[in-house]
């Protein structure tokens, strides 16, 4: 096969609880991820060039309005991503790398993640490796904490720092709008955030658990029950650091949100509506709001990195 497009989901956390720091930077977790339908698609193909000793093993070039925010150098994390997999092989390989990105950047959805893992599953494919999915999991984990889970998709609850992952049972399908804010935020200064207010309201880091409640809205398809049991551990520290995210989560609340909260690290918010019709009309009455750049509608879940048909 000469190239390979793999599609790969966004997540929005519906509960992220966070625990102490550990020893080796990390904090532990309890991690409830869902995988949306806002995708973004890698293709790694064979590089075409008259020299093939003089190009760079793999490439990367990324398409969308979200381009220029992407690095495409070897910081990126689907070209890390590959390199890990030829390097568990122990043989070059090379691969030219297309991203079209449409997942927000820095936004608190795992982009960067789920190119990652779909770059995975891409060049796993192009280079006829025939590595199982378990092996790929295993790769994943050691480029980042949310790439596991954009390989499984669907719904699952993430321990450890989140790479330890055990699917969930959910019924029916949820409807979101996301609304996405100017720039980002960097994941580890949320967190940093988060301690230093912690510290400073003198709480200890409580011992994360899973919320039961959350459990059971899921297994039962009740999204009521469901946008009452979200909930962050990182909001406080993101609304922090970005105090406009404030007014963006309390628009989506007045304008009838069962549920509201900022994804993962943020900045962007996330609001559950009771049907496709009530997310699309809430998407048009939170578009406006001051510090929201634009608003798009999902639903969930939905699988994770899968090969294009």
């Amino acid at each position: 096969m000469s190239a390979i497009t793999v599609r790969v989901p966004a997540k929005v956390n519906l509960q992220l609880a966070v625990g102490p720091l550990r020893e080796d930077g990390y904090h532990d977790l309890v991690n409830v991820f869902h995988a949306v339908s806002l995708f973004d698609e890698v293709t790694a193909a064979e590089p075409f060039d008259v020299n093939p000793s003089a190009a760079a093993p793999l490439g990367v070039r990324v398409e969308g309005d979200l381009a220029g925010e992407v690095p495409v150098s070897d910081d990126n994390l689907a070209v890390r991503a590959a390199r890990a997999l030829a390097d568990r092989t122990g043989r070059s390989y090379r691969a030219d790398l297309l991203i079209r990105k449409s997942i927000p950047v820095a936004g608190g959805m795992a982009g960067g993640s789920a190119d990652a893992a779909a770059a995975l599953v891409a060049c796993n494919e192009l280079w006829g490796l025939g590595l199982p999915r378990e092996d790929l999991m295993e790769i994943a984990a050691d480029i980042g904490s949310d790439v596991p889970f954009a390989l499984l998709g669907g719904t699952a609850v993430g321990t450890g720092r989140g790479e330890r992952l055990a699917p969930l049972e959910t019924a029916g399908v949820f409807h979101w709008v996301f609304a996405l804010a100017d720039g980002g935020l960097s994941t580890p200064r949320v967190y940093g955030e988060c301690d230093r207010l912690r510290e400073e309201a003198g709480v200890a880091a409580p011992t994360p658990a899973v919320s039961e409640a959350l459990l059971a809205a899921l297994r039962e398809g009740d999204v009521r029950a469901l946008g009452q049991a979200l909930s962050n551990d990182l909001q406080p520290a993101a609304l922090a650091l970005r105090p406009s995210l404030a007014n963006t989560l309390a628009a989506g609340r007045e304008h009838g949100a069962l549920g509201a909260l900022v994804s993962g690290s943020g900045p962007t918010c996330a609001f559950l509506a009771e049907s496709a019709e009530r997310a699309h009309e809430l998407a048009a009455l939170i578009k406006d709001v001051d510090g929201c750049r634009s608003v798009v509608t999902a639903s969930g879940p939905v699988p994770g990195a899968t090969v294009a048909g």
